[in-house]
């Protein structure tokens, strides 16, 4: 994603430590760390819903005690004589 290396790593870590200081630091860190969690979660929920909805639609059909499926009998599967 970025082409960061441990250098510039140690270098952004020792400006945000300049600019925010090493009280602000950690209590910054815990709410980003919250901030990506939260998303996470938020977007593993739009998958586990996009999933579920794709199962319901594929279920079929129960059928219900009274409704059978019969086979046709062999007299309707002939062809009617014209008279």
């Amino acid at each position: 994603m970025f082409n960061i290396g441990p250098t510039e790593l140690m270098v952004i870590l020792v400006l945000a430590l300049i600019v925010f200081g090493p009280k602000k630091l950690p209590e910054m860190g815990r709410s980003i760390g919250k901030g990506l969690r939260e998303f996470r979660k938020a977007q593993m929920d739009i998958k586990r819903e996009k999933l579920h909805g794709i199962r319901v639609q594929r279920v079929p059909r129960r059928r219900t005690a009274g409704a059978r499926l019969s086979r046709p009998s062999s007299s309707a599967l002939r062809p009617r004589s014209r008279r």
